[in-house]
């Protein structure tokens, strides 16, 4: 085994906090997505070799965290489980003060996305990934990852019951679209 570069620990240690957001947005809940942020990094340490260096190791990284996702989902099966109150917690309540949106309702909506489409959303809009990352680690096309994204963002605007420039303003890509001020 090859010794590990400073630069690898210390990009692999920068990445944490991204990983850890991803894992979260993943499993839905904070100890599960520890558990599996560790496991990344334990497999990443393991086979550092052949990660090349200059491509991008925050993608490399994503693309084993998903990866160990849904391995672990296939091996759980599908068990529906509500112990810990997550499937209660789904339930959505439409903002109290008109054109405020609660982080709570927001989350609670994310939740309602098909996986394909919250997964694209998160690395797109959260992560900061371009399409063209966000279709690596999740190993199909650039315009599948598009797909995903506008089907996840109107799917979003449903749920929450909002229509965009009405209640928030429109953002910077939207603005550009559609010719007006982005807020």
């Amino acid at each position: 085994m090859a010794a590990v570069s400073q630069s690898f620990k210390t990009d692999l240690l920068g990445s944490i906090p991204s990983l850890r957001a991803f894992a979260v947005s993943l499993t839905q809940n904070a100890d599960k997505a520890d558990d599996l942020v560790q496991e990344t990094l334990v497999k990443a340490w393991d086979k550092h070799e052949s990660f090349e260096p200059g491509t991008n190791l925050k993608a490399w990284l994503f693309t084993i965290l998903r990866n160990e996702f849904y391995s672990q989902m296939r091996k759980r099966g599908r068990e529906v489980q509500d112990s810990d109150g997550i499937m209660t917690a789904r339930l959505a309540v439409h903002p109290a003060q008109h054109g405020q949106l609660d982080l709570k309702d927001f989350r609670s909506a994310l939740e309602q996305l098909p996986e394909d489409q919250r997964e694209a959303i998160i690395l797109i809009g959260a992560s900061g990934f371009s399409y063209e990352e966000a279709a690596e680690i999740c190993g199909c096309a650039v315009g599948t990852i598009k797909s995903r994204v506008s089907r996840a963002r109107t799917r979003l605007q449903e749920i929450l019951k909002i229509s965009g420039d009405d209640e928030f303003g429109p953002d910077a890509i939207s603005a550009q679209v559609t010719g007006s001020n982005a807020a």
